[in-house]
């Protein structure tokens, strides 16, 4: 196994090698480049994003085309294998690095299929970011589960559907990969398309660091100093009465309205109280005392939520879509206000919810 000092020097190599752009700016350079990788979540030979299955000693097939450099290489077929699977299991301890996206199969990759079976083509630069942030579930996975049940029935068959961390992409292609849980009879907003300037996943983040570069966003909105005051929208969507701050606070005020409804519903339909932890897996557990707070002893499997009916799981399965896309504001604020909207919206024929004082955009 070699070590990530080993690695980065035959990268270095290989790139000069090559002739790679970098290579041709100098040595100095390329190292620049490698030092912000390294700085970055795709860099992070520590994160539990790379690390995780070190004690199995493999990253397993249906992880490893996003947790490890040889597992998404394998999925491109960059490596000669078939394109769009991957074979086999990977190595382990290996970040996303420069041959994920610097291969002749990465640049020509045009069209990539999400987690709800749809197949976005013409993706251009965006394609490669999309392959692992697309999530792992949509809304469609919800559908099928509740498909035919009472929608206040407790249901043995149910359980908790996780659309995963990290699904910008999926987000922003809004209803057209329908990465949230869309009600019937509902519209919803499509492909979030900003300006020429901020189209793709790299005019905004950072290609190495992938830190969003602020400055553009400010220059052209005026009078902010934080990206999350932005907003082209001006209703009050979370009716709270206050539309003077970005689209950033009204999703977040929908989401804690979305939390609360979700409790309420838990414990007087379902008749289990529920709570929500964004960092144990799966995420919501029995809560028995009703306070809404967890002990660490609490968040693991035997202690998950089993009390699911079909309308609190399409709902908790929504407020996971926002809860894990801190970004949504910049992503698709439109196609989020309104999976969060309409999440209070089912709950309210149960529980009450005051949407008199709420906009659907």
């Amino acid at each position: 196994m070699f070590s990530p000092a080993l690695r980065i020097s035959a990268l270095l190599a290989a790139l000069i090698a090559l002739g790679s752009p970098a290579a041709a700016q100098g040595e100095r350079s390329l190292s620049d480049f490698v030092e912000d990788w390294l700085s970055s979540a795709h860099g992070d030979y520590h994160s539990r994003s790379f690390t995780y299955w070190n004690e199995a000693g493999e990253v397993p097939v249906n992880c490893a085309a996003c947790h490890s450099e040889p597992g998404f290489i394998d999925w491109l077929g960059a490596d000669g294998s078939t394109a769009g699977v991957v074979d086999h299991p990977a190595a382990i301890n290996a970040p996303i690095g420069c041959a994920s996206c610097h291969t002749s199969a990465a640049h020509d990759l045009e069209e990539v299929t999400l987690p709800s079976g749809v197949a976005m083509g013409d993706l251009g630069d965006n394609a490669v970011c999309t392959v692992c942030h697309a999530g792992r579930q949509s809304g469609d996975a919800v559908t099928a589960a509740v498909d035919g049940m009472d929608a206040d029935a407790v249901s043995a068959e149910l359980s908790f559907i996780n659309i995963h961390y990290g699904a910008a992409a999926a987000l922003s292609y809004g209803a057209d990969g329908r990465a949230g849980y869309e009600y019937p009879g509902k519209s919803y907003a499509g492909t979030f398309h900003h300006v020429p300037s901020a189209a793709t996943c790299a005019d905004c983040h950072d290609a190495h660091t992938t830190r969003v570069e602020t400055e553009g966003c400010l220059s052209c909105h005026r009078g902010v100093e934080d990206v999350r005051a932005i907003r082209t929208r001006h209703g009050d969507f979370d009716g709270d009465g206050d539309a003077a701050g970005g689209i950033h606070a009204e999703i977040l005020g929908l989401q804690a309205q979305l939390y609360d409804a979700i409790r309420a519903y838990a414990a007087e339909v379902a008749g289990a109280p529920i709570a929500y932890s964004s960092s144990g897996h799966p995420y919501f557990f029995n809560d028995p005392d009703g306070d809404g707070e967890l002990q660490p002893d609490q968040l693991g499997m035997p202690n998950r939520y089993q009390s699911w009916t079909p309308r609190l799981l399409q709902a908790a399965y929504n407020y996971q879509v926002a809860a894990k896309n801190p970004g949504g504001y910049a992503h698709n604020p439109q196609y989020l206000l309104q999976l969060l909207h309409d999440s209070l919206e089912s709950l309210s024929e149960r529980v009450e919810v005051d949407m008199g004082q709420l906009t659907r955009p």
